[in-house]
Protein backbone atom coordinates (compact mmCIF):
# COMPACT_ATOMS: atom_id res chain seq x y z
CA UNK A 1 0.00 0.00 0.00
CA UNK A 2 1.27 3.46 -0.92
CA UNK A 3 1.01 6.16 1.77
CA UNK A 4 -0.32 9.47 0.45
CA UNK A 5 0.60 12.67 2.24
CA UNK A 6 -2.58 14.77 2.12
CA UNK A 7 -0.49 17.91 2.62
CA UNK A 8 1.07 17.40 -0.81
CA UNK A 9 -2.43 17.40 -2.27
CA UNK A 10 -3.02 20.83 -0.75
CA UNK A 11 -5.61 19.75 1.81
CA UNK A 12 -3.64 19.77 5.09
CA UNK A 13 -5.56 17.94 7.81
CA UNK A 14 -9.02 18.29 6.27
CA UNK A 15 -10.40 16.86 3.06
CA UNK A 16 -13.43 18.51 1.47
CA UNK A 17 -16.62 17.39 3.19
CA UNK A 18 -18.87 18.47 0.34
CA UNK A 19 -18.57 17.86 -3.38
CA UNK A 20 -19.58 19.89 -6.42
CA UNK A 21 -23.29 19.52 -7.06
CA UNK A 22 -24.18 18.84 -3.44
CA UNK A 23 -26.99 20.93 -1.95
CA UNK A 24 -26.09 22.48 1.42
CA UNK A 25 -27.51 24.76 4.08
CA UNK A 26 -25.53 27.46 5.91
CA UNK A 27 -25.57 26.79 9.69
CA UNK A 28 -25.69 30.43 10.76
CA UNK A 29 -27.57 32.20 7.98
CA UNK A 30 -29.89 29.37 6.96
CA UNK A 31 -29.64 29.82 3.21
CA UNK A 32 -29.62 26.80 0.90
CA UNK A 33 -27.25 26.54 -2.02
CA UNK A 34 -25.27 24.24 -4.26
CA UNK A 35 -21.51 23.65 -4.14
CA UNK A 36 -19.80 24.61 -7.39
CA UNK A 37 -16.15 24.25 -6.39
CA UNK A 38 -13.86 24.06 -3.36
CA UNK A 39 -10.48 25.29 -2.19
CA UNK A 40 -8.25 23.48 0.30
CA UNK A 41 -8.08 26.68 2.36
CA UNK A 42 -9.44 30.20 2.17
CA UNK A 43 -8.04 31.76 -0.98
CA UNK A 44 -9.66 35.17 -0.48
CA UNK A 45 -7.43 38.14 0.20
CA UNK A 46 -6.91 39.46 3.70
CA UNK A 47 -9.17 42.50 3.21
CA UNK A 48 -12.10 40.25 2.22
CA UNK A 49 -11.44 37.89 5.11
CA UNK A 50 -11.37 40.74 7.66
CA UNK A 51 -14.79 41.92 6.39
CA UNK A 52 -16.23 38.42 6.91
CA UNK A 53 -18.40 38.66 10.03
CA UNK A 54 -17.72 35.12 11.26
CA UNK A 55 -14.00 34.86 10.33
CA UNK A 56 -13.83 31.05 10.47
CA UNK A 57 -10.46 29.31 10.37
CA UNK A 58 -8.81 29.89 7.01
CA UNK A 59 -7.08 26.48 7.08
CA UNK A 60 -10.08 24.31 6.24
CA UNK A 61 -11.92 23.63 3.00
CA UNK A 62 -13.85 26.63 1.63
CA UNK A 63 -16.64 26.37 -0.94
CA UNK A 64 -18.00 28.45 -3.81
CA UNK A 65 -21.79 28.28 -3.43
CA UNK A 66 -24.71 29.41 -5.60
CA UNK A 67 -27.38 30.67 -3.19
CA UNK A 68 -30.95 29.48 -3.67
CA UNK A 69 -33.61 32.00 -4.78
CA UNK A 70 -31.07 34.75 -5.45
CA UNK A 71 -28.32 35.81 -7.79
CA UNK A 72 -25.74 35.63 -4.98
CA UNK A 73 -22.65 33.45 -4.92
CA UNK A 74 -20.94 32.95 -1.56
CA UNK A 75 -17.60 31.66 -0.34
CA UNK A 76 -18.17 29.65 2.82
CA UNK A 77 -16.01 27.69 5.25
CA UNK A 78 -16.68 23.99 5.72
CA UNK A 79 -17.53 24.43 9.41
CA UNK A 80 -20.46 26.70 8.48
CA UNK A 81 -22.16 24.26 6.12
CA UNK A 82 -24.31 21.15 6.52
CA UNK A 83 -25.78 18.85 3.90
CA UNK A 84 -29.36 19.70 2.96
CA UNK A 85 -31.36 16.46 3.09
CA UNK A 86 -34.50 17.87 1.42
CA UNK A 87 -33.62 16.57 -2.05
CA UNK A 88 -35.23 19.63 -3.61
CA UNK A 89 -33.54 21.70 -6.32
CA UNK A 90 -32.42 25.28 -5.89
CA UNK A 91 -33.19 28.31 -8.06
CA UNK A 92 -30.21 30.31 -9.32
CA UNK A 93 -29.53 31.88 -12.74
CA UNK A 94 -26.05 30.28 -13.04
CA UNK A 95 -27.17 26.67 -12.49
CA UNK A 96 -27.14 25.86 -16.21
CA UNK A 97 -23.67 27.40 -16.54
CA UNK A 98 -22.08 24.97 -14.06
CA UNK A 99 -24.42 21.96 -14.04
CA UNK A 100 -25.90 19.71 -16.70
CA UNK A 101 -28.77 18.29 -14.66
CA UNK A 102 -30.32 17.40 -11.30
CA UNK A 103 -30.61 13.75 -10.29
CA UNK A 104 -31.48 12.14 -6.96
CA UNK A 105 -31.15 15.43 -5.05
CA UNK A 106 -27.70 16.21 -6.50
CA UNK A 107 -26.60 18.45 -9.37
CA UNK A 108 -24.42 16.96 -12.11
CA UNK A 109 -21.33 19.18 -12.49
CA UNK A 110 -20.10 19.97 -16.01
CA UNK A 111 -16.52 20.94 -16.96
CA UNK A 112 -17.01 24.72 -16.76
CA UNK A 113 -14.39 26.01 -14.26
CA UNK A 114 -15.20 28.41 -11.47
CA UNK A 115 -13.74 31.81 -12.52
CA UNK A 116 -10.58 32.97 -10.87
Amino acid sequence: MIAIDRNTLGFGDERPVFEPGQVIRHRRYGYRGVIVDSDARCMADEAWYKKNQTQPDQNQPWYHVLVDQSTACTYAASQNLVADPSGTPIDHPLLQHFFSGFKDGHYVRNDEPWPG
